[in-house]
């Protein structure tokens, strides 16, 4: 036993053994092993490290978004006369968030106050309101609480009499086309700005192609300004596949950031696409409605805005 052990030892110290070596003479052979070789080689070379960048790492952003609009429109309507609409009208929320709605049409309704009026609804209402029959679930058709009396809405129609904001709006009939089709030459400049955070490197989308000169004259085109980060609301939506004539929309954009740090930094730029954000045949309450008062009594409520 002890013998055997020494004989190991002996061995794995003051032994060297190598592998032999065969020089195989065959074109066949020899030229299919340099295929394989070939192939492997390729496979690291042009896949693994070109295609797919195997050796770099990915990282996240971390961005923000401001927007601003510019741009004003003129109406002349019946009961209201010339109105000159700018940013502070058309625009809802206030300008600076990260969306936003634009009106384009709207319905006015003047001397609105607190008091008792016939109620506005529809004509199957006015048919059950006729025949006196299930009144007390017609509350929800009306713009304000029931008062319990049947009124005069016309010389052929009676109603339910409401308390609430008199007179009541008639939205039946929305302006076609919209008051403010103007909205679609309006501008909205928007400013990205974004950080790498595991590279320590960050952008904007004023990047180093756009001066001050340039941003003054610019407007957003995809095949001949596409850094320019002005844009018309009508190129937006015609871009996302909508029309923007149409009464209401929704669009979102996008602000792609996909860098190579490879290459020089100037080649980090944003690319922006245009998105509807609904099915074109959802035609069920487009748009974003909403109630706003103006000009002390008087009270709109925006027929076709589009959300962007």
């Amino acid at each position: 036993m002890g013998h055997k052990f020494t004989e190991k030892i002996s061995s794995f110290l003051f032994e060297y053994d190598t592998p032999r070596m065969v020089l195989v003479h065959n074109k066949k052979v020899g030229l299919t092993f340099r295929l394989i070789q070939l192939v492997v080689l390729t496979y690291i070379i042009g896949w693994v490290f070109l295609y797919e960048k195997g050796y770099q790492s990915k990282d996240g952003i971390i961005n923000s978004v401001s927007v601003k609009l510019k741009g004003i429109a003129v109406t002349n309507i019946s009961g209201m006369g010339p109105y000159l609409w700018d940013v502070a009208d058309y625009v809802f929320p206030p300008q600076g968030d990260s969306s936003f709605v634009v009106m384009t049409n709207f319905i006015i309704t003047r001397g609105q106050k607190q008091e008792t009026c016939p109620g506005v609804c529809s004509s199957a209402c006015f048919i059950l309101v006729s025949k006196a029959i299930f009144i007390h679930f017609l509350t929800i058709l009306f713009s304000g609480i029931m008062t319990g009396k049947c009124v005069d809405f016309s010389h052929t129609q009676k109603t339910c009499e409401i308390f609430g904001w008199c007179p009541v709006e008639i939205d039946d009939n929305i302006p076609n086309p919209p008051l403010l089709l103007e909205a679609g030459k309006f501008t909205l400049f928007i400013k990205n700005s974004i950080t790498f955070p595991k590279f320590g490197v960050s952008r904007r989308n004023l990047v180093e192609q756009i001066s001050e000169r340039y941003l003054k004259k610019c407007v957003y085109h995809k095949d001949k300004d596409p850094l320019c980060p002005v844009f018309k609301l009508g190129y937006m939506v015609e871009e996302s596949g909508q029309n923007f004539s149409q009464v209401g929309g929704i669009v979102g954009i996008t602000i792609n950031w996909d860098c190579d740090f490879d290459w020089p930094l100037k080649y980090c730029v944003p690319v922006y696409k245009f998105h509807r954000l609904y099915s074109e045949n959802s035609n069920v309450s487009p748009g974003y409605n909403f109630r706003k008062e103006i000009s002390g009594n008087q009270s709109q409520k925006p027929g076709s805005p589009m959300e962007i």
